[in-house]
């Protein structure tokens, strides 16, 4: 039996849907930073030369929504393709593991 069909990308514009993926870019490179989480110093250092690209692709998605007037973010909509594209556990990777008490 196959997997459930995971439930369809709200509608974004392009801007909002470049926005969405550059943040889930920059958590995840954040995700293999965390010294909580790494396993060794090279997929880190990686990891942190990538981040200014996809910073700088964050910040160039913003400036076209705001250039193109979309001046709120539509959190409940962006939240539900956060969702589908599997953003809360891409974002936990950024926390700390939780504290195991002996």
């Amino acid at each position: 039996m196959p997997p459930p069909e995971p439930p369809p990308l709200p509608a974004l514009t392009r801007a909002e849907g470049d926005f969405v993926d550059s943040f889930l870019q920059v958590v995840d490179l954040l995700g293999r930073i965390n010294p909580a989480r790494g396993s060794d110093t090279y997929s880190a250092l990686r990891a942190a030369q990538a981040l200014p690209a996809q910073a700088t692709a964050l910040r160039d998605a913003l400036t076209a929504m705001h250039m193109r007037g979309e001046t709120e973010l539509h959190s409940a909509t962006l939240v539900r393709a956060l969702r589908v594209l599997d953003g809360q556990r891409r974002a936990g990777r950024v926390a700390l593991p939780p504290e195991v008490i002996e």
